[in-house]
């Protein structure tokens, strides 16, 4: 199988306050939107990948395990974040593998774990 692209799937119970967490308080930048204005979909930007908020559903997004964001600098993103009033499930902090996590959730509970790379993890280091 050859992927070109990639998108994660979540569909809000609540569209508009699903738009305005990732837009407004993640800042995820848009890629597209569809749909009618007055009910658009988005779509937004994942580094290598896309996050589409369309649809509705009864409840909370079904199937999705957790949605994993690569930061720069997760203290800051930690700062930021809980001063926009979102919840903090899990503060950072550095996991037995050597990365640093942070765990929110999106207003229908879905798990986002805000993940930064330090400079001597193996993930850093050139493979060559």
């Amino acid at each position: 199988m050859e992927v070109l692209s990639g998108r994660i799937l979540v569909r809000p119970a609540d569209p508009e306050r699903s738009r305005r967490f990732y837009r407004d308080v993640l800042g995820l930048a848009v890629y597209r939107e569809f749909g009618p204005p007055e009910d658009p979909g988005l779509v937004f930007f994942l580094g290598q990948g896309f996050l589409e908020l369309s649809g509705r559903s009864d409840g909370a997004a079904a199937g999705i395990s957790a949605i994993w964001l690569q930061v720069r600098d997760l203290s800051a993103e930690h700062v930021r974040l809980r001063d926009a009033g979102v919840g903090v499930v899990r503060p950072p902090q550095r996991e037995p593998w050597g990365l640093i996590e942070m765990w929110i959730e999106d207003p229908d509970g879905v798990p986002i774990v805000l993940v930064e790379i330090p400079g001597d993890h193996p993930l850093r280091r050139d493979q060559r």
